[in-house]
């Protein structure tokens, strides 16, 4: 039963975020951003992360996750509160290079 739910949860996800444009940055504008554009967002992801994600979540390395993984934790974390596209950005940028 637990599985189903989990797979409901993530196809609702998946349709959110592909139905809405916009919604993210596609990994080719991802690999355009100049370094100092990463840079910015990633600062701007380490102000926003206390903000949003640590009254619920604990500090987990970047890399215990792969790219695509942390994509859809942050689209399923967007549409659960309902964050801004630039700070939602910002904080996958910051969970990314961590």
């Amino acid at each position: 039963m637990m599985k189903k739910i989990f797979v409901a949860i993530v196809l609702a996800t998946l349709a959110i975020g592909f139905g809405s444009p916009g919604a993210r940055v596609s990994a080719q504008e991802q690999d355009n951003m100049s370094p100092a554009e990463h840079k910015r967002l990633f600062r701007e992801g380490a102000k926003l992360w206390p903000v949003y994600c640590n009254t619920c979540h604990n500090a987990r390395p970047g890399g215990e996750k792969a790219p695509y993984e942390w994509d859809m934790i942050m689209m399923h974390m967007r549409t659960l509160g309902n964050f801004p596209q630039e700070d939602t950005q910002a904080i996958l940028e910051y969970l990314k290079a961590r």
